[in-house]
């Protein structure tokens, strides 16, 4: 790919935008000489005005969401892409969340710009464990897992029911959830149906894959070790 094309589609700007960059020499080789736009160099090996040149495509981020922040290009409110640089929401392809959290849910959120991972990771043939914490408003009354567990739960307007999930009790009013799927407000509707509300949730792992010292708000690129995680069973 030419490196107009190649910059261009990493969100730096447009084709003219970035013709124009090389010719204020603001690309550059790791040792600072100068580039052109008809030279072969390796992505690794490329600078932006001394930074190095953003991830190639089938690149895949963690976020440690906040609350409050919507899986949206377009919501009017705070959303997820205010957090990363504002080219990574141009790039092409286009780096999309990896299924979603409502505003009111925080923790662990995926992104990446590669289709097949994305659809790999959601289908249900995968069964990615997604963990989530909750708070509940109300004490457990101590039948919600066998409930959870049953593969018979129906949830309001759905015309299957759900599989089986694994519920941990913590506290009283306090609980961890391992799915399997991912229905609209999944988590939230299930309590609900045991007669339950959920005040905070809060998504804690992918498969293996933890949120570690990630701080609220901060993201980091994942290496081929870190996505080998989603698809290994959660830790205990």
């Amino acid at each position: 790919m030419k490196l107009v094309k190649l910059i261009a589609n990493l969100g730096y700007g447009s084709r003219k935008d970035v013709a124009m960059m090389f010719r204020e020499g603001r690309i550059t080789d790791a040792d600072g000489e100068v580039l052109y736009a008809d030279d072969k160099v390796a992505h690794e090996h490329i600078r932006i005005d001394d930074e190095p040149l953003d991830p190639p495509t089938g690149l895949v981020l963690m976020m440690n969401k906040p609350l409050g922040a919507t899986c949206s290009r377009k919501d009017q409110g705070r959303v997820v892409y205010d957090l990363l640089p504002p080219r990574y929401r141009v790039r092409d392809p286009a780096l999309s969340t990896v299924g979603r959290l409502d505003r009111d849910t925080s923790g662990l959120l995926l992104f990446t710009d590669d289709g097949g991972l994305l659809h790999r990771i959601i289908s249900p043939r995968a069964q990615v464990a997604k963990v989530y914490e909750a708070t509940l408003a109300n004490d457990l009354r101590g039948d919600e897992g066998a409930v959870f567990a049953s593969g018979t739960l129906m949830l309001e307007s759905e015309k299957e029911p759900l599989e089986p999930a694994t519920l941990e009790v913590l506290e009283p009013r306090r609980a961890r959830l391992t799915l399997t799927e991912g229905r609209y407000h999944q988590v939230r509707r299930m309590f609900a149906a045991v007669g339950n509300h959920v005040e905070t949730l809060a998504r804690v792992s992918v498969g293996a894959l933890t949120l570690g010292d990630l701080a609220s708000g901060q993201w980091r690129a994942l290496d081929q070790d870190d996505v080998a995680k989603i698809f290994a069973p959660p830790r205990d």
